[in-house]
């Protein structure tokens, strides 16, 4: 089965470098096969015919911790679980000097359409989509300041989340869909 692995909060400011060529190897060395990684964001794209996500989880969490001395938070995703955010996600969305969007990927405990109770969306500001798995955050770029967006940082909820902007997610499925 073909997946991803979201690493939350490597190569940020500096903070919790991960090398993308020791991580693959850290994958591969997990029997992770077709190892791939994309961007130096903590994307993998990876087979696996026999473990759950799961066990794929603390595999990779594990691995991480014994090769960076990193105790990072991983998300494991399957190509039907991306597909179906992909598809969620309007077109006309993206992520460039017009418009803002983000994939907010969401850990099990707080994968559920009440979590957009906990966030302060600003009407005729925010446009904001729960699909299982993940939020879908777009705001016009010259209003990005007065975003409900901004106020996520830091909170409790934002350490239950991964964040990829849109361009990327959809970059993301389409390498996994080129899986052999």
């Amino acid at each position: 089965m073909v997946y991803l692995a979201l690493l939350r909060g490597i190569n940020v400011g500096g903070n919790n470098r991960v090398e993308m060529s020791r991580l693959r190897a850290v994958c591969e060395s997990a029997g992770l096969t077709d190892v791939r990684t994309y961007i130096n964001t903590g994307n993998v794209i990876f087979e696996d015919p026999q473990r759950s996500p799961e066990e794929l989880t603390a595999v990779l969490q594990d691995g991480i911790a014994a090769e960076f001395g990193l105790n990072l938070k991983v998300l494991v995703r399957d190509l039907s679980e991306m597909t179906e955010v992909v598809r969620r996600l309007p077109d006309a969305w993206v992520n460039d000097s017009t418009m803002k969007c983000d994939v907010m990927f969401l850990w099990d405990e707080v994968d559920d359409p009440s979590t957009l109770k906990r966030l302060t969306i600003k009407q005729d500001i925010d446009d904001v989509l729960y699909v299982p798995g993940a939020i879908i955050w777009r705001v016009d770029k010259d209003r990005v300041t007065r975003s409900g967006l901004m106020r996520i940082a830091g909170t409790d909820l934002y350490r239950k989340m991964t964040i990829r902007n849109c361009n990327t997610v959809r970059k993301l499925l389409s390498l996994m869909e080129a899986m052999p």
